[in-house]
């Protein structure tokens, strides 16, 4: 039997674990999302422009009469929670006589839950700025919301028909490290799941995909985290094989502070390539000019900025650089560490978004949660299709809707044709070894993994990741189901 028929048998095999482990429980209806007629808003912060936002959201989703906003929040079917922040990146002239006459441009996000009465998660996402918010950012990014929201209430909640099982009974520690890159999600996915099963206790280490593999490897660890499958020859190399099952989508950004600049910055792939190949090195490089007309770029160095572990979050840039670089393709290829031509080097996606906060005119590469939450600028790239995308959760989803995986989700999704995908995407993959011979981290870890592939998917957009497709979620629920 080839390795690639083993792997498909070995993943069927683990995944009926997620049937199995539905152990003897009684089924409790969840709340549906098409349920929702009454809306509270709650406080979305403390941080700049979140009251102004709150205001906003208010204010549209009255507008739209398909909901009542209620002021109090016991008279709600559900209420909007989370996080709304805005912050200066720079200031264009009104005027090209007056220096004086200048306005402010803004960066931020909106990240909300719809939370039920049950204080189950029914929906979740996060907006940052349209490319012309003409009506000042706090509507603009109410305005993408209340949109958003409106959508999802007309469409039938995927999980709706299904009963959502009461918690089994399994307790016990898990062990897992690895990528950086779904971090943010895994921190918060691990508390809720834990929050549900109080007997459960699981450890994950921020130490790069590629550490993270090895101790897995070693038995170190239960599960690894990662955006670098393993080949077939890696797998066979293995004492024992590896179950890769996508968690989310994502994407990797490119970061930069430079001096001056008043406008967010495009990036085509010669760029990029260029960038990191050392061949462009100073930021008002004609390519750049070319790419980014009006822009006040300085005469200055470019700081080139990059992993310096073993990084998942590499693997994904380098794929990209591959695909769309020939010289990169043949000159330092894909991988989760590369002989890097150019640039200094920091661990993991929060020690390189630090460095380039504190590094005039420099670029870098993290995961798009990273750039969020240090309030750095990240630039719109162009796709296959040549049009200049940014990073958002649509058009990370886009970016996953030309092919679905079936038995193998090793796939890799960077710069599809999608002509609204965003060309840096990828899934985000857990690594769960074929077998566990203790019959309570069997039950312990499959359970966890059928919570990630169901409910879980609701709660990820509002911290910048984006679901499975819908299929792709189904195949991997389906394949867990021995009579399928």
């Amino acid at each position: 039997m080839s390795w690639s028929l083993k792997f498909a048998a070995s993943r069927c095999a683990l995944l009926l674990l997620l049937s199995t482990t539905a152990i003897a429980v009684q089924a409790q209806v969840g709340e549906r999302l098409s349920q929702v007629k009454r809306i509270y808003v709650d406080s979305l912060g403390t941080g700049n422009g979140a009251t102004e936002m709150r205001d906003q959201l208010i204010e549209r989703l009255r507008k739209t009469h398909k909901v009542q906003v209620v002021s109090d929040s016991k008279d709600a079917d559900a209420l909007i929670r989370g996080t709304g922040r805005t912050w200066v990146t720079g200031h264009v002239s009104l005027s090209p006589r007056s220096h004086s006459a200048v306005q402010p441009t803004f960066e931020g996000f909106l990240s909300v839950e719809l939370v039920g009465k049950n204080d189950e998660t029914l929906w979740s996402y996060l907006v940052s700025p349209s490319r012309f918010p003409w009506n000042g950012i706090a509507d603009d990014l109410a305005h993408q919301m209340v949109s958003k929201l409106l959508v999802a209430l007309k469409v039938k909640d995927l999980q709706e028909s299904a009963p959502l099982p009461a918690q089994a009974q399994v307790a016990g520690t898990l062990r897992g490290a690895g990528a950086t890159f779904p971090a943010p999600l895994y921190q918060r996915w691990f508390e809720l799941f834990q929050e549900i099963y109080p007997g459960v206790h699981i450890r994950y280490e921020t130490i790069g995909s590629a550490e993270g593999i090895q101790r897995l490897k070693e038995g170190k660890l239960d599960f690894a985290g990662t955006e670098m499958p393993l080949s077939d020859e890696a797998m066979s190399e293995s004492h024992q094989p590896f179950l890769h099952l996508p968690a989310v989508l994502g994407a990797v950004v490119a970061i930069y502070n430079v001096n001056g600049l008043r406008q967010d910055l495009n990036f085509t792939p010669e760029i990029l390539s260029g960038i990191f190949l050392g061949k462009i090195t100073k930021w008002n490089d004609p390519q750049i000019r070319k790419s980014n007309r009006g822009a006040s770029l300085p005469d200055a160095e470019i700081v080139v900025v990059h992993r310096s572990d073993g990084s998942g979050t590499s693997f994904v840039w380098t794929d990209y650089l591959s695909k769309v670089s020939p010289e990169w393709r043949t000159s330092v290829g894909a991988g989760a560490t590369v002989r890097w031509p150019v640039g200094i080097g920091a661990e993991r996606n929060e020690g390189v978004a630090s460095t380039v906060k504190q590094t005039p005119n420099s670029i870098a590469y993290v995961e798009f949660i990273y750039a969020i939450q240090h309030e750095l600028s990240f630039g719109a790239v162009r796709n296959a299709a040549r049009q200049f995308v940014k990073a958002n959760i649509s058009s990370i989803t886009a970016a996953a809707t030309t092919g679905v995986p079936s038995l193998d989700f090793r796939v890799s999704i960077t710069n599809p044709p999608d002509k609204t995908a965003y060309p840096i995407a990828t899934y985000t993959w857990l690594l769960v070894p074929e077998h566990v011979e203790d019959a309570n981290q069997k039950n312990l870890l499959a359970e966890l993994l059928r919570w990630m592939l169901t409910e879980g998917q609701k709660k990820c957009s509002a911290l910048g990741y984006a679901p499975l497709p819908a299929e792709v979620a189904k195949r991997a629920l389906e394949s867990s189901d021995p009579t399928k």
